[in-house]
C-alpha cells in the first residue's frame, strides 16, 4: 500500500513501549486533542521521507477508540498520500499514553509528553528515541514553543540535530 502504511508498520510492530526519560501527560483530554493537527516537526524515517504538508486528524470511532488519518504531500511522487489507522488508550483514558494500528492486529506507541494547556501545540514520541514529532494546530509555531520543543526533546535523549521541520 502507500508509504505511510508500510512505515507505520514498523512502528506499530509490536512496541507499545516508551523510553523511561519521556513521561505521558496525565489529565489528558480525548475530547480536546481531536480534530486536526499539522506536523511541524520530526525525526526521518523512511515511510514520511520527502513528504511535507503532513497532518493528522483525529476523531472518534462508533466502538470508542481513535480513527487517526495521517496525510501528506510526497514531494518524491508529486502526489497525496493517507493512511487510516486506530488509537486506543494503553492504560487509562486521562494519560496520554495510547497505541496505534494502521495495520491489523499490529500496535505502537503514540505518547504525548508535552502538551500546551489550551491544546494547541504536542510533543509525540514513538517506542523508542527514534521517533518524535511536534504537531499544532497551526501550520506554524511560535520560536518560543520550538525551543521549548527542542529543550524537552533533547532533555530526554532525542537526536534533536536531526529534525525534519516541515514545509506547508
Amino acid at each position: 500500500m502507500r508509504r505511510f502504511l508500510c512505515c507505520f508498520v514498523l512502528l506499530l510492530s509490536g512496541c507499545v513501549g516508551y523510553p523511561t526519560s519521556v513521561r505521558p501527560v496525565e489529565d489528558f483530554v480525548l475530547d480536546r486533542y481531536l480534530g486536526k493537527w499539522y506536523e511541524i516537526a520530526r525525526l526521518d524515517h523512511s515511510f514520511e521521507r520527502g513528504m511535507q504538508q503532513v497532518t493528522a486528524e483525529y476523531s472518534l470511532n462508533a466502538d470508542g477508540s481513535v480513527r487517526v488519518l495521517n496525510r501528506g504531500y510526497s514531494t518524491d511522487d508529486a502526489a497525496w498520500d493517507e493512511a487510516v489507522g486506530k488509537a486506543r488508550f494503553v492504560e487509562r483514558e486521562n494519560l496520554g499514553y495510547l497505541k496505534v494500528s494502521f495495520f491489523g492486529p499490529f500496535y505502537g506507541s503514540y505518547v504525548v509528553f508535552g502538551l500546551d494547556a489550551d491544546y494547541r501545540n504536542a510533543y509525540i514520541s514513538g517506542p523508542d528515541h527514534s521517533y518524535l514529532w511536534l504537531l499544532s494546530r497551526t501550520p506554524q509555531v511560535s520560536d518560543a514553543v520550538w525551543q521549548d520543543f527542542v529543550a524537552r526533546a533533547g532533555a530526554a535523549g532525542f537526536d534533536t540535530s536531526a529534525l525534519i521541520r516541515v514545509t506547508h
